[in-house]
């Protein structure tokens, strides 16, 4: 007869415990999603809940998830749930605890207490190592949910006491900046509901090593979640802010949009448009694709299938990592240093902003199309030469088609990066800030008889482009005509903007489905 006795409390198909953890799991996710959305003033603090405002509701989602933390710590250690934690919660849970209690305590003996630089390290170390030691030196279930817990009472009973609100504001000494109580509230909430969420799935999956798996998947996915909700609201925010302006006037059913039709500044233009800028950056990127696409591959080929393995590939692949961190205010003054000189005889021009521009997305292209050509196997080119296929047939029949899908993808990253870039253009392209005219490159060509025999004196204007009329309106402080002010006219810019790059996108990502089936297909 077993003597096997079950401790865990069961109701039904599932455990307290486990249901315990999945509520505080849902609790933190809706404080999460809740926070963001106050962040970007989707939902207002005045907003209430079943009669209860939304940071005291915020407040008392953190107060119940503390609370079921330490009662899941406590039912662990004291047995009434079954679990397998390990002598420590280890060092990574103790360092950022103890970098809480590090800024806590630094706050609260430089900003409270008034201590001196002495004093404010000396509290800012000792209550960090205060958290740390209880995180580490207990087992497992003690350390993962006991400092979890105290934090998320703590930062509830700040918010529900009223402690912290949407009126609160605080100037701390010797810092020149003024913190206040509609953002504090919500960030503090989405720190605690990660920490809180975190502490709970580890407990659901009774600690040890699946226990850390499940509560490390678990932030990761929030965390996720939180980038890709913030660049959802992102959008969203620019779009609700520039639809009614790029609309204004417009018969959709027509397609007659005169913000994306017509110029800037005209004496027969209502409505001011932004197409000399539309059309600016379409040829800006256009120019730089050419100029860097061909370059880029090419080198990168050069590397990895001719080059011999040693310092030389080693400083190149230094020196484009390099390039690529560069800031994009040093490839401008390159561009008005370097290329306009040789290009159009130092004035700014489309085809040097262009150029300039290229050489910003150069580097990512050699960059992605060598790990793109590296990532092809080994077999193919055996394949290829087994067949007796010279090494240049076999790059461009084989190597290339199979790495294109990669290099596509470069390109794509490359291009949203140049697409938006302002200080590039201030030094090399940019011209009036309202433009009267559109650049008409193709019709602009001219033979002539002497070298270079074509000119196109278009590619050598001045012009604007997306970014640069949007700092241009911002910085003029006003529109032409009066269907705008500078705020609306820039919002309005930001989103044709958007949806210009989103665009490149869409032709970046189609033609690397493209090529990708085509692979597959063959």
């Amino acid at each position: 007869m077993s003597d096997v006795r079950r401790t865990r409390l069961v109701v039904e198909d599932g455990t307290v415990g486990d249901r315990l953890a999945t509520a505080i799991v849902g609790l933190g996710l809706a404080v999460f999603v809740a926070s963001w959305t106050t962040l970007f003033q989707w939902v207002g603090e005045e907003t209430t809940l079943f009669g209860v405002s939304l940071f005291d509701a915020l407040g008392l989602c953190l107060l119940a998830m503390g609370a079921g933390i330490l009662a899941q710590g406590a039912a662990s250690r004291y047995g009434v749930l079954p679990t397998d934690p390990v002598d420590t919660a280890g060092l990574l849970p103790g360092t950022l605890f103890g970098g809480v209690g590090v800024v806590v305590g630094g706050l609260v003996a430089s900003q409270t207490l008034g201590l001196g630089p002495v004093g404010w390290v000396g509290g800012a170390l000792a209550l960090g190592a205060a958290f740390a030691a209880a995180t580490v030196l207990p087992r497992e279930d003690v350390g993962s949910t006991i400092p979890a817990g105290a934090l998320l009472l703590f930062a509830g009973a700040v918010v529900v006491s009223g402690l912290l609100d949407a009126g609160w504001t605080w100037s701390p000494e010797n810092l020149s900046v003024t913190l206040v109580g509609s953002v504090v509230v919500p960030v503090l909430a989405i720190v605690a509901a990660l920490v809180g969420s975190w502490s709970a799935a580890k407990a659901r999956a009774g600690f040890g090593a699946r226990g850390r798996q499940q509560g490390a998947f678990l932030l990761v996915s929030m965390s996720v979640f939180g980038m890709l909700a913030v660049l959802g609201l992102l959008v969203a925010f620019i779009v609700v802010n520039g639809l009614e302006t790029v609309l204004t006037g417009a018969n959709v059913g027509n397609l007659e949009i005169p913000f994306l039709t017509n110029v800037a500044s005209s004496l027969f233009v209502e409505v001011p448009g932004v197409l000399p800028a539309i059309v600016g950056t379409v040829w800006l990127v256009f120019i730089a694709v050419v100029f860097a696409v061909p370059l880029g591959v090419g080198a990168a080929v050069f590397l990895t299938e001719y080059a011999e393995k040693g310092r030389f590939t080693q400083l190149v692949e230094v020196a484009t990592n390099g390039l690529w961190s560069t800031p994009s205010i040093v490839f401008g003054l390159f561009g008005l240093a370097f290329v306009l000189p040789r290009v159009s005889n130092g004035t700014k021009s489309l085809l040097g902003g262009g150029i300039v521009l290229g050489f910003m997305l150069l580097p990512l292209v050699v960059i992605t199309s060598r790990e793109s050509i590296k990532a092809v196997p080994d077999e193919y080119r055996d394949a290829s030469a087994a067949l007796g296929v010279s090494q240049w047939e076999t790059v461009r029949s084989v190597v290339l088609p199979a790495a294109m899908p990669g290099v596509i993808t470069g390109v794509i990253l490359g291009v949203g990066r140049i697409a938006g870039e302002t200080a590039p253009l201030l030094l090399t392209f940019g011209g009036q800030p309202f433009p009267s005219r559109t650049p008409d490159v193709l019709g602009s060509f001219e033979f002539t008889s002497t070298p270079p025999f074509v000119t196109n004196p278009v590619l050598l204007d001045r012009g604007s482009a997306l970014p640069y009329q949007l700092y241009t309106s911002i910085t003029a402080g006003h529109v032409p005509g009066d269907a705008f002010t500078t705020a609306e006219f820039g919002w309005g810019v930001a989103l044709v903007l958007l949806v210009v790059v989103l665009g490149m996108y869409a032709i970046g990502i189609g033609s690397r489905f493209y090529f990708r089936s085509k692979l597959h297909n063959e």
